[in-house]
């Protein structure tokens, strides 16, 4: 049974947010591109490096010592039931982009999402390496470095789309009739890509991989508040704290976008 508490304060927490995102950027980069410690995480969970551990337990302390009663849902945490019983959630990818960032490439980025009933109500997705920071608070709008954003106004149809999907994806058993012939571009950060259909640099986003939750949070937000329309690959809202800690993959585009790909994939087209 969840705990119950008052219903959160998105601007209040997307504040806190921010300011973490801007302590665990600090941490992030003392690390970059020196070398850091990585290990494989078991399970071919891909993996993990000596910043990925420190970010991690910074934001652990420090948002929850601004907000005890949150629970919490973080990549670098064992999942802990009890932790995850509050009505309200940080849900935390401390480095997303990992194998990225160990390389020294510079698109990773801090996710980091309050979580209440289920839905995101606050939302950062910071890339410190690219200067670049996106954020949201449910009914108030989301941006990029304080600007509004939205997704693209008029997008085109499926097939002359700039879509960020990976291979996979475009297999001909996925799709009703031919494979679009969309353009395909990747970004490691599944949370960047999302963030990039918000502020309209891509048409639309697509992984019918099923998707951890602390990937998609803050970047689900942040786009449907840009203007995007956001759900899994069946076309159903995105409900987060799952006993899996997955989603049923991503679909993140324009409305319309959105409505035409939806159509044109096969009926329960999933990758593992």
């Amino acid at each position: 049974m969840s705990r119950t508490a008052p219903a959160p304060d998105p601007a209040a927490d997307l504040a806190l947010l921010a300011e973490a995102a801007e302590g665990a950027a600090e941490i992030a980069l003392s690390h970059w591109r020196q070398d850091p410690k990585v290990w494989d995480k078991p399970g071919d969970e891909g993996p993990v490096t000596e910043a990925d551990l420190a970010v991690d337990a910074y934001l652990f302390e420090r948002l929850r010592a601004a907000r005890p009663g949150y629970g919490w849902m973080s990549e670098e945490t064992p999942d802990d039931l009890a932790a995850r019983a509050a009505d309200t959630l940080f849900i935390v990818d401390p480095i997303d982009g990992t194998r990225a960032y160990a390389r020294g490439e510079p698109v990773w980025a801090h996710s980091l999402a309050v979580v209440h009933a289920g839905r995101p109500v606050a939302a950062v997705v910071h890339l410190p390496a690219e200067g670049v920071r996106y954020a949201a608070a449910a009914g108030h709008g989301a941006t990029r470095d304080g600007a509004p954003i939205a997704p693209v106004a008029v997008p085109p149809a499926l097939d002359a789309a700039d879509m960020l999907v990976t291979r996979p994806n475009l297999a001909a058993g996925l799709w009703r009739g031919p494979v679009p012939s969309l353009a395909r571009h990747f970004r490691p950060s599944l949370a960047y890509r999302i963030a990039l259909v918000a502020e309209g640099r891509f048409d639309g986003m697509l992984t019918l991989r099923d998707s951890w939750e602390w990937d998609v949070a803050a970047g689900a937000l942040i786009a449907e508040e840009a203007g995007a329309r956001v759900t899994d690959r069946a076309g159903r809202p995105l409900s987060f704290n799952n006993a899996g800690r997955k989603t049923a993959g991503v679909l993140a585009a324009p409305p319309t976008l959105h409505a035409e790909t939806l159509a044109r994939l096969a009926p329960g087209a999933r990758i593992e």
